[in-house]
């Protein structure tokens, strides 16, 4: 294989050998190009491919890599079958893989369930209220928040007391009554043979860290190659350094100037601190861009190199020109919005896809404004950032009847299943429950007695769960097709648009055909769910076309010919939840460059000088915003600032007035004072 298609740095990582290296890539240097070209090389260097971990922060990211792989190996036979072998995937993904494989060395039972994120939040709940935690008169964290401190607790493997002095302090005084809530969590999971996400990173370590199964594990792996790796957290580096003790091949790659997920429990020290960690590590630093133009670049380094610690690097283009980016003040909200859409509509004009052009905001209410005139001008747009479709109600029902099905221990999804039912609430579901959690199976249903609003429908739920879970089932997609029939009129009693809903599971009936087995399905969709249904269903169309919507955070990673960065104030940007510590504000000016940088050709940066406390029109109060302190007079100087141009005035021209009006009018205000 050659890498005569790479420049200087990029074929200097590629060919790199065995000892531990870091390859920092600047945005849009072609670091995914890079990846693939070493994962190719390793092989052509004579690494079984069945010997190689990829390890990526996405499924379809590991599908892409590897497809490059097959193309750079030639294609054909050879190439396919080198890549299939490939161990690639998530790193949650990689250690389901790895826990079903080998986690009885540890006493793990192989036949776990996942819990995602909103499962784990649902179990909480219920515990919290068992162990009646809400007493008094002072407010217990509800389950989210509950949750987040749990997770960033386990992830970043901190004290439970540090953690909340640092980030939740308010629930500092119930640091007693979380200590025992997420005690009796760890327990009940166990009970139920049931792993939460942060569960596979912790068994995993555990595997590892085991004087037994630790060798059989780092055994099956000569090289491990980690994308996105300013994205880890502690314990996913902890990870890999049990996975490579001596760092010897192993190479990560990331940037930390792109460094945006803290509250994930990512940390940016993990690439800062990789030489420190792995000492004799080589890095590679790729600087020339081939996304976007050097005016850009020019803009975008003088943001980043505001950070207090990065890796120092200088992004160049060999692209030619390019107009400067656009820094423009608007009136208020309502101004910036309809300044985006003309820009968007002028370019769609002059031929540039709407899906070219993307609307990048911090949170996903900064954008409401500019969805309603959107929707008045009939202007098509697809928004990231919001519900995902996992996250919807009517998806998170029928995937409780297939982990039911996989697990009948599994408690969570029981009580969901059995509360579509009229008259089981969560007492009557837990009773009916555990004699199916003691029994291991569905039998004692048959002599069950539910209330009389669900014994019509009883009968129906018994046989389709005796029948759906026997070890020699129907095939998958059968199995989705009798839950759907089942659930349909539960879902069009409980919900409003109903028919939508429907047609959402009937595409999840058709993604089950793409699975081996159920157990396969519940693990894929949850450890890397789609955004929603067009993704299941594959790419639009070629007609389809839509303006994109995009929180920061949605858009990393991605790149678009036009970029409208919308709300560059002080308070959005950064956001003034964030600006407690140096580390925050850090973040916060890193999650500004995510959004310039996503930008090939055209950038523009909105700062409306006037926020309303409600739209326009309804309510009065407004405030004076300040610009984002990113953008000092040094930096502002690599971009065209103006202001958007007033309205015209559309008044009638106003009648001449009698010069002695005036002087009657003074007249009478001076006599009011007589």
């Amino acid at each position: 294989m050659k890498l005569d298609a790479l420049d200087d740095r990029q074929r200097e990582a590629a060919a790199h050998g065995d000892e531990p290296l870091l390859i920092v890539a600047g945005a849009g240097t072609g670091k995914t190009t890079t990846l693939a070209h070493r994962v190719a090389h390793l092989i052509d260097r004579g690494v079984r491919p069945e010997r190689i971990l990829l390890v990526t922060f996405a499924r379809r990211a590991a599908a892409e890599l590897l497809r490059r792989v097959d193309g750079l190996l030639n294609g054909g036979a050879r190439g396919r079958a080198a890549s299939g072998r490939v161990w690639g995937g998530t790193f949650h993904a990689v250690a389901t893989r790895l826990l079903r494989l080998h986690g009885e060395h540890i006493g793990l039972h192989p036949g776990f369930t996942i819990h995602d994120r909103a499962d784990s939040e649902d179990l909480l709940d219920v515990l919290r209220a068992e162990l009646d935690l809400a007493r008094g008169d002072r407010r217990f964290p509800r389950k989210a928040t509950c949750a987040d401190i749990y997770s960033r607790c386990v992830n970043a493997r901190e004290p439970l007391g540090t953690l909340l002095d640092r980030g939740f302090p308010w629930c500092k005084e119930h640091e007693d009554g979380l200590k025992l809530l997420f005690r009796t969590y760890t327990d009940r999971k166990a009970e139920q043979n049931v792993l939460d996400f942060d569960d596979l990173l912790v068994f995993l370590d555990g595997l590892l860290a085991d004087p037994a199964a630790g060798p059989i594990v780092r055994g099956r792996f000569d090289a491990v190659l980690v994308d996105e790796y300013q994205d880890t957290n502690a314990l996913q580096a902890d990870l890999l350094e049990r996975l490579r003790p001596s760092g010897r091949g192993l190479t990560v790659v990331g940037d930390d100037a792109q460094a945006i997920y803290s509250f994930r429990a990512a940390t940016v020290r993990n690439i800062l601190d990789f030489p420190l960690r792995y000492p004799g590590a080589r890095s590679v630093v790729l600087t020339q861009s081939f996304r976007s133009t050097p005016t850009l670049l020019e803009a975008t380094n003088r943001v980043i190199a505001q950070a207090r610690e990065r890796h120092a690097k200088e992004l160049w283009s060999a692209r030619p020109g390019g107009e400067r980016p656009e820094l423009v003040t608007c009136r208020d909200e309502e101004q910036q919005s309809e300044l985006v859409i003309e820009r968007v509509l002028a370019r769609r004009e002059q031929g540039m896809d709407l899906r070219r052009q993307a609307v990048l905001f911090r949170a996903s209410h900064h954008s409401a404004q500019l969805e309603i005139e959107l929707g008045r001008r009939g202007i098509p747009f697809r928004k990231y950032g919001g519900l995902r479709f996992l996250e919807a109600a009517h998806v998170r029902d029928l995937l409780a009847f297939l982990r039911l099905l996989e697990n009948p221990r599994d408690l969570v999804a029981g009580t969901r299943v059995l509360s579509l039912l009229p008259g089981i609430g969560p007492h009557i579901a837990r009773a009916l429950l555990d004699p199916v959690v003691a029994h291991g199976g569905f039998a004692p249903w048959r002599a069950a007695r539910p209330p009389a609003a669900a014994a019509p429908r009883w009968p129906a739920l018994v046989a389709m769960c005796e029948e759906l879970s026997a070890p020699h089932g129907p095939a998958l997609p059968v199995q989705v097709h009798r839950v759907r029939d089942f659930y349909a009129p539960l879902c069009e009693a409980r919900y409003d648009h109903a028919d939508a809903r429907l047609r959402d599971l009937e595409q999840l009936e058709h993604a089950a055909a793409a699975f081996t087995d159920r157990s396969t399905m519940l693990a894929e969709l949850t450890l890397d769910p789609p955004q929603s249904t067009q993704e299941l269903a594959g790419p639009p169309s070629l007609d389809d076309d839509y303006l994109v919507l995009s929180t920061i955070h949605s858009a990393k990673g991605l790149e678009f010919d036009a970029t409208y960065v919308i709300h560059a104030a002080d308070g959005n940007i950064p956001s003034d939840l964030a600006t407690g510590r140096p580390e925050e504000i850090d973040e916060e000016l890193r999650l500004f460059y995510v959004a310039l940088s996503r930008a090939r050709d055209h950038l523009t940066v909105l700062f409306p000088l006037r926020w309303y406390d409600r739209p326009a029109g309804v309510g009065g109060k407004h405030s004076y915003a300040q610009l984002t302190r990113f953008l000092p007079p040094a930096v502002r100087a690599a971009f065209d600032e103006r202001a958007a141009a007033p309205e015209a005035l559309r008044a009638e021209a106003l009648p001449t007035v009698e010069s002695g009006v005036s002087a009657e009018i003074r007249k009478r205000m001076h006599d009011l004072w007589s």
